[in-house]
């Protein structure tokens, strides 16, 4: 594959659902339970391939897994979200809130898109921002690389976006799995590392 940020203004770095309320010590994950040390650090790993691609020229795209309140401020949440994640509860995952955003050590981004289940092409404006803004290479980190990283990479994939996952800029909350899914999806998109795409930047 070429060096996807050969012509930076047509590639972006996604960082998928990297949210405070997925990392940070105060939301809404760790308050229920559900964290993970692969994905605890992926903001320190990813910081310099994001200042790599700022510097470079290129996009950085975040998306940011959505809770769309009801009136009265309860989410709106899918059944089996609910099952996997019955801690989540009024605030969570807000538009506009300390939780919904992207974490400080990644921010900011170019565009910022709220998606509503796994991909963000699913009823959302990526697909029409990547193609206004000229973009149609992207490289791919984020969380989890079974849920949200896996099903936009394939989404990408059927829309014809030049696509990579970063091997090391993803994580699950399983070992296993984050591996068994990068295997599954280098027939959708090529497999880098961090340290590979740092050099292509440099």
């Amino acid at each position: 594959m070429n060096n996807l940020f050969e012509d930076p203004s047509r590639a972006a770095l996604v960082l998928v659902d990297l949210q405070n309320d997925f990392l940070h010590p105060q939301g809404a994950y760790a308050r229920g339970g559900a964290t993970g040390a692969d994905i605890a650090a992926l903001p320190a790993r990813l910081k310099p391939v994001v200042d790599a691609v700022r510097r470079r020229g290129g996009w950085i795209v975040s998306t940011h897994f959505t809770l769309v309140p009801r009136r009265g401020g309860e989410p709106m949440i899918s059944p089996h979200l609910k099952a996997l994640r019955p801690f989540l509860a009024k605030g969570d995952f807000a538009p506009g809130s300390f939780g919904h955003a992207l974490v400080d050590d990644l921010a900011p981004a170019d565009f910022a898109i709220e998606k509503v289940a796994y991909s963000a092409f699913y009823m959302s404006r990526m697909e029409w921002v990547l193609r206004k803004a000229g973009i149609d290479r992207l490289a791919f980190a984020g969380i989890v690389t079974n849920g949200g990283v896996a099903a936009t990479v394939r989404d990408a994939h059927v829309r014809d976006f030049e696509s990579v996952v970063i091997s090391d800029g993803c994580a699950a909350f399983r070992r296993d799995v984050h591996d068994a899914t990068l295997l599954s999806l280098s027939s959708a998109a090529g497999v880098v590392t961090c340290g590979q795409l740092l050099v292509e930047l440099a």
